[in-house]
């Protein structure tokens, strides 16, 4: 870089930053103090930091959820559908909510319909395009109709402007089903697998280190994923990306990080079931367990953004369509599938962009 170049450079950056300082740098002085340097070097740390606990967290917490699985008598889809999806689900849950309690309904709206675009098209592609997974339909049919059903019931209740309060009401009744229903079939598999569990070392100690691998698993992807999105947030400021490249790329991946690091745990252990029941499980629980409370923070009707009526619902429905129903026809995805689907949300990404 000539002088002249590094010069215009520090001109533009340090005009950037006194003119849009970094929100995040007022709640972390020690890692956000001192120059620009410090600041990018600061969050280049997070972002390495959030990877590693990721990293580590997705492979403890894959381990211990499939050993609860077995050891419980419930299939590992169960397993996946609920527990794995709801801890999940947390990060996107706890970012909607506080938006709509804090009056960023639209924000609150966009980041479940974003979150179930982003695991659909990117983490079920690469899913299927690295997995040849075989399932039974009986084993995902009310899950992957309650999935499709919450998609079109979003978009039929927005139409006003707004999720409605009937469409409400389905979202959560959609919510009690998908809970109970796992609930029962976790009943009926468990009478049927205590063969399996007598071969297994159930003893106080092993049950402990498990459950503990699994709470302990889960919030190193929780905190590892807001550490990422924290430190590649604020590393792209600093280095002057435009901010909405940052919330489409940063923050929307971001917020699906869990599944994505435990789905790739899952592709790398051959869990095959635990990955496409977290990733369609925590897609019910985007679209019936976020909603519903963010209209509740709200005080009044959710609004919804005209864009996202005509434009990201519909997407979100197809890109659900296309990644679910081959599975459910033929019983089986494989790597046209995955591809697919990577395709449909690259080419989700270029029309938005």
């Amino acid at each position: 870089m000539t002088e002249r170049a590094r010069l215009m450079y520090d001109y533009h950056t340090r005009a950037r930053i006194a003119a849009n300082p970094i929100p995040v740098c007022t709640g972390m002085p020690f890692f956000f103090g001192g120059n620009e340097m410090h600041h990018i070097l600061s969050a280049a740390v997070l972002l390495i930091a959030g990877i590693f606990l990721v990293a580590k967290g997705g492979d403890r917490f894959v381990d211990s959820a499939s050993w609860i699985a077995r050891a419980a008598g419930i299939p590992a889809f169960i397993i996946g559908a609920t527990i794995v999806s709801i801890a999940t689900t947390l990060p996107e849950i706890t970012v909607s909510v506080m938006a709509a309690m804090q009056g960023s309904t639209e924000l609150a709206a966009g980041n479940a319909v974003g979150t179930v675009i982003s695991n659909t098209g990117l983490i079920l592609g690469i899913a299927f395009f690295f997995m040849n997974v075989t399932i039974r339909r009986s084993d995902y049919l009310v899950q992957s109709l309650l999935l499709i059903f919450s998609a079109a019931v979003i978009w039929w209740g927005c139409q006003n402007g707004f999720l409605s309060t009937p469409a409400t009401i389905l979202l959560m009744i959609f919510f009690f089903i998908f809970v109970y229903r796992n609930l029962s079939a976790g009943r009926r598999h468990r009478q049927n697998t205590r063969e399996t569990r007598e071969h297994m070392d159930t003893s106080r100690r092993n049950i402990i280190r498990n459950m503990l691998g699994f709470f302990f698993g889960a919030a190193a992807i929780l905190i590892g994923s807001r550490l990422m999105v924290f430190g590649g947030t604020s590393l792209a400021q600093l280095l002057g990306i435009p901010e909405r490249i940052i919330g489409i790329t940063v923050v929307a991946v971001g917020t699906s990080i869990p599944e994505l690091v435990t789905t790739l745990t899952a592709i790398r252990k051959k869990e095959h079931d635990l990955s496409a029941g977290s990733i369609i499980g925590a897609n019910i629980l985007d679209l019936t367990l976020i909603l519903p409370p963010c209209s509740l923070a709200s005080g009044k009707p959710l609004p919804v953004a005209p864009s996202a009526i005509t434009f990201d619902l519909p997407a979100c429905l197809l890109i659900i369509l296309i990644g679910i129903l081959p599975l459910l026809i033929r019983e089986k995805a494989g790597r046209i599938q995955g591809l697919l689907l990577l395709a449909s949300y690259a080419a989700y990404l270029v029309v938005i962009l």
